[in-house]
């Protein structure tokens, strides 16, 4: 259906307005927002550029200290023969009286310790500290999943980039990428279902790919059920089949292999660390040789 555009509006034949599809920043941003787990968040972290900054206020005071330190050296050798320039550099109301009267040395003193007192201020107290916090802070951040960042490349560059300059390339060097957000659990579970759950597609800009969107918080607590029934079925599992077996060779059986199985689900659908994992499967271990050496099951049976 043809229509007209009035005042950035797309009219058509019916009269019926329609908004037309936004371009450049305002579509990129639009687009980054409608995550609503907020993984699209993807942005460069500059550690060039931190880096450079931090050099060069670092520069500025190194600079600073060595003027200080000739004229420390040049005080140090006059105050051997000439009383003034020794209290000069003992006194400073001596060193402000002389200053103020023209001295030239006495002078350059005051205005290099005026910038030292400005480049403190505005630079080491400010500058390098919130740099060197915030910089930290940045370094704490997680390299975006590979799975999100394909995605946004292929819609952010196909078929032609949304944004032009620079900023086309913002997305090329994986390496200085960071995620304001990113998945919370990073087990296998997780990342199974994330590849294999419902969603709702969209078309690409190109038209020749599908994107899909999903809730993360669906995911997450089909984990935990998942984790829930393992976890139960662990427990009581193992207490029933130990109940009705009498062998004990069949029972050193069990116990491998539900060690083993409770061992490999905790590799599988938690993000625990492999000290933790240790502790775990040895306390799991513990557990059920305690119960089989109780021999429950071949308790005497009290006849009536």
């Amino acid at each position: 259906m043809q229509g007209r555009v009035r005042n950035g509006t797309q009219v058509n034949q019916g009269g019926q307005r329609a908004s037309l599809p936004l371009e450049g920043y305002a579509a990129v941003a639009g687009w980054i927002a409608l995550d609503p787990d907020n993984e699209t968040f993807i942005f460069r972290k500059f550690d060039k550029l931190a880096a450079r900054n931090l050099l060069c206020i670092q520069s500025e005071l190194l600079a600073i200290e060595k003027e200080l330190a000739v004229f420390d050296s040049q005080d140090a050798e006059a105050a051997q023969e000439d009383l003034r320039a020794k209290d000069m550099a003992r006194t400073w109301e001596t060193l402000v009286a002389r200053s103020r009267a023209g001295h030239d040395g006495s002078k350059q003193r005051i205005e290099l310790l005026e910038r030292l007192r400005s480049k403190i201020k505005e630079y080491l107290l400010t500058s390098i500290d919130e740099a060197l916090l915030l910089q930290s802070q940045v370094a704490q951040l997680h390299r975006p999943n590979k799975r999100v960042l394909e995605t946004l490349r292929h819609w952010f560059k196909k078929p032609e980039p949304m944004l032009g300059g620079e900023a086309k390339k913002y997305l090329d060097d994986e390496n200085d990428l960071v995620a304001l957000k990113t998945s919370i659990e990073l087990d296998y579970l997780s990342q199974f279902l994330r590849r294999h759950w419902t969603v709702d597609t969209e078309s690409t800009r190109d038209g020749r790919a599908k994107i899909g969107r999903f809730n993360e918080r669906s995911v997450s607590l089909a984990t935990n059920i998942i984790t829930i029934v393992v976890a139960a079925f662990l427990l009581i599992g193992s207490i029933t089949g130990f109940y009705f077996v009498h062998s004990d060779v069949v029972k050193l059986a069990l116990i491998a292999a539900f060690t083993s199985v409770f061992a490999l689900s905790l590799v599988l659908i938690t993000n625990a660390r492999r000290a933790e994992i240790f502790a775990a499967t040895a306390a799991y271990a513990a557990v059920l040789v305690v119960f089989v050496s109780g021999d429950i099951s071949s308790s005497p049976q009290v006849s009536t």
